[in-house]
Order: C-alpha cells, then sequence, then structure tokens
C-alpha cells in the first residue's frame, strides 16, 4: 500500500510506502489526514527531492458503473469504481412539470417567460451532472497523487437515421464527452482509445473482463481502466494492485418551495435544505455511539444521521453527541483485493 504524499507548500509528491510514511509520523516529520477517504501524510519539513514521476489515471466510462485507476509505470496506487451520476435530468423535468402546476394554482409562482436557452449552445443538466462528476473524481485524485496524464476510453454515440437534427447537433452523449475532453485537456495531457483498442491490451496481456457490470470486483470496469493506465504509462504487465476504492454520488435535496404531494388538510410543508444551525448536510462526523457516519437531515428531534454506506441509522442525534470533522463530496467505503 502505498500513501499520498504532500509538502508543506501544498505540492503532490510521489506516494510512500506505508511502512515509510509510518516512520516520518513517529519521528513528527509527517502529519496524518484523511481525503475523502484516502490516508494521506503532509511533510513537516522540506523534502529531500521534489522530482516526480509520470502518473497515469484510466478513465472506464460507463452508464451505470464508472472505473478509475491511477498508476505510474512502477505502482499502481489506486483503483476506483465509482456509480453514475443519472438522476439529475428526471429531477429537472420534475421540477418543471411542478413549477407549471403552480400556475394554477393560489401559491408562489413566477410568470411564464421566453426561453432564453433557445437556439444558444449549451450542456443539458443531466448531462453535465454526468461528465462533471467524472471531472469532480479527476480534481480529487489530482490533490492526492501528482497526475501528468489522463487516458479516456472513447464511447459514441449511435446515430440515428432520418434525424437530421440528431446527427447534426449530435447527441448529449458527444456534446458532453466533447465538453469533458476540453475540460481535461486544460490540466492533464488527454489521450483516448476505441473500445476494441482497450479489448486488443485486455487480450494481449491476459485479463479478463466480467460479464456482470454491476459487480464489485475489479475485472468488471477497474481492468479496463488500468489497461487504458498502462497503455499509457507502461510498466509491469500483470496488476499489482486490483483492491477497489468505491464511490457514489450523495443525493443531496436541495430547497424546494414545499412538498410535491399535499399532507393532510391539503397543505404542502416546505421541505429541503442543506443547512441548519451552522451545520451542513453530508459533513462527516464521529459520533459517540455510531462511530463515522455524516449529516444528513435536520428535524425538531434532532440531526438525522447516515452510515457511509447510505443506511440511516439515527434521526435524533444531538450536536453534543458527536465531533465534526469534514465535509464529505461523495459517499465512500473500501474493498478488498478482488481480482478474478
Amino acid at each position: 500500500m502505498f500513501v499520498p504524499v504532500k509538502t508543506k507548500d501544498g505540492q503532490q509528491l510521489m506516494p510512500l510506502h506505508a511502512a515509510r510514511a509510518r516512520k516520518l509520523i513517529k519521528r513528527s516529520e509527517a502529519t496524518p489526514y484523511w481525503d475523502n477517504g484516502i490516508y494521506c501524510i503532509r511533510l513537516n519539513k522540506e523534502p529531500s527531492d521534489r522530482a516526480t514521476q509520470a502518473i497515469a489515471v484510466g478513465v472506464d466510462p460507463g452508464s451505470k458503473k464508472e472505473g478509475f485507476t491511477v498508476k505510474s509505470a512502477a505502482h499502481t496506487y489506486l483503483n476506483v469504481q465509482a456509480d453514475a451520476h443519472q438522476k439529475v435530468g428526471k429531477k429537472i423535468e420534475k421540477r418543471r412539470e411542478l413549477r407549471r402546476g403552480r400556475r394554477s394554482r393560489k401559491c408562489p409562482n413566477r410568470m411564464n417567460r421566453m426561453n432564453r436557452l433557445a437556439n444558444k449552445e449549451r450542456i443539458p443538466a443531466g448531462t453535465r451532472a454526468r461528465w462533471n462528476w467524472k471531472l469532480r473524481i479527476l480534481d480529487w485524485l489530482s490533490k492526492c497523487y501528482p497526475i501528468t496524464h489522463v487516458c479516456v476510453e472513447d464511447i459514441k454515440a449511435r446515430t440515428i437515421e432520418r434525424a437530421k437534427k440528431w446527427n447534426q447537433s449530435f447527441s448529449p452523449l458527444e456534446v458532453g464527452k466533447q465538453w469533458f475532453y476540453t475540460e481535461v485537456e486544460k490540466r492533464w495531457q488527454l489521450r483516448t482509445l476505441q473500445g476494441y483498442e482497450t479489448k486488443e491490451i485486455r487480450d494481449r496481456l491476459g485479463l479478463k473482463k466480467s460479464s456482470k457490470k454491476l459487480s464489485e470486483t475489479f475485472d468488471a470496469h477497474c481492468v479496463d481502466s488500468w489497461c487504458l493506465a498502462y497503455h499509457t504509462i507502461g510498466g509491469n504487465e500483470m496488476p499489482d494492485n486490483t483492491a477497489i476504492f468505491y464511490i457514489s454520488p450523495i443525493p443531496i435535496r436541495r430547497r424546494e418551495l414545499h412538498r410535491q404531494n399535499p399532507q393532510r388538510g391539503g397543505k404542502r410543508p416546505r421541505y429541503g435544505g442543506t443547512t441548519w444551525s451552522g451545520y451542513v448536510k453530508n459533513t462527516l462526523v464521529k459520533h459517540v455511539k455510531h462511530g463515522l457516519t455524516r449529516i444528513s437531515g435536520f428535524s425538531k428531534q434532532g440531526i438525522s444521521l447516515y452510515s457511509l454506506e447510505g443506511k440511516r441509522l439515527c434521526q435524533n442525534a444531538k450536536t453534543q453527541d458527536y465531533k465534526v470533522l469534514t465535509r464529505l463530496k461523495f459517499n465512500y467505503r473500501s474493498g478488498v483485493s478482488s481480482h478474478s
């Protein structure tokens, strides 16, 4: 296992072996900290050398699950399997329905107006959320590792016959993909491979990919992301690290005007919100009884706490029962080495 290293001024260095990191912490030459589930250290002195090697991230996009692998020529540092962002489009559609429904009722609403986005180049909200999720993961990884290259498996939309508008303006997939590539090129060196090229690399190395796309194993998605990183950076022809770190987007209930369905008496109470009395949802806390949990909601009885896997633990937690640690960017949990 290798531990990400950062200098006092915030520069990322090459990861250290866990045993060496423990020695630095024991001698008070480094301070440990957690970055969204990743154990890291920060040096308390000037490093002897700030030189870094090339590190690549392989990205295997998917409709339900996605794979990310951080790798150098010498070692595989991290394999991440992420749940795709796929619910924003339906929320936007529901919001439009509720807004239109309010216009026929006696309640706060705004008048209908022209579509200000018509005939303008834009990315639909659901498409942008899906591809921005990948960019957020890369930004998070770049805060832990000195990433230099990003290799993405290029995916293409199926064209539709007799649909000129679709083929000319492309599908939301093509629009989001091009926006993602543009943003990646601003930060790192970008490379892309077609799906059949990834398969050729996998077959040449003797690696197999599972047909169970939703399984939480290395050969489901991370085997492809590892092949992409290997093609970019080289190194050993077999993965030396098959442990997986699982992450998923945090479902945030934004502030709504009121509940979608009326309650008893035809009343629609207010609903949602992300802050309460100085506390923010998705804050990681350490509870005296439940351990590491996250704040998920607020009520008259107290604060609602959820586990990192998404299971509700209690709804009446008191502020004196836990210690605030940090703000979470996503749900996470560690896995074990799994390669079949």
